[in-house]
């Protein structure tokens, strides 16, 4: 009788420790995705802010800025670069960037804001206007002339 009861204490002691390892290694796991979680949660706060700091309007100095492109294919595309003053007309693609035109950038009436409001505010201005002229509040939509 008394081997039985050493036997079955043996047993029990055998699973308590595979059980141990097992609760071990499940620690284990979740430190690593605890981590790695926490690693990606990094990159995307500093992705977030690299976007809101633009450190590419920085590196040329605030000087260049693009006024608009085209897609012509798969890989090819029309740009409109404002440099100072002046419109250059690029064909870009095939790992090459050509000179297409040169022109004088055209002059922007003090009233404009279209130079000097990012895009974001030219459409939450719009946005409101449409809003307001859907709701019956008045303003000038498209429809209206």
């Amino acid at each position: 009788m008394s081997s039985t009861v050493t036997s079955e204490a043996s047993a029990g002691l055998e699973s308590l420790a595979v059980g141990g390892d097992a609760l071990v290694g499940m620690a284990t796991l979740g430190k690593t995705a605890a981590a790695l979680a926490l690693v990606i949660a990094i990159i995307l706060v500093c992705t977030a802010l690299l976007r809101r700091w633009n450190p590419q309007k920085r590196a040329a100095g605030g000087h260049l800025q693009v006024i608009g492109s085209a897609a012509l294919g798969s890989r090819e595309r029309v740009v409109i670069v404002e440099v100072e003053g002046t419109w250059l007309v690029l064909g870009v693609g095939g790992g090459q960037i050509n000179k297409l035109h040169e022109l004088a950038a055209p002059a922007r009436p003090l009233g404009d804001s279209s130079g000097s409001a990012p895009e974001g505010e030219r459409f939450a201005a719009r946005f409101a206007r449409a809003l307001k002229q859907n709701a019956g509040l008045g303003g000038r939509g498209r429809g209206d002339s």
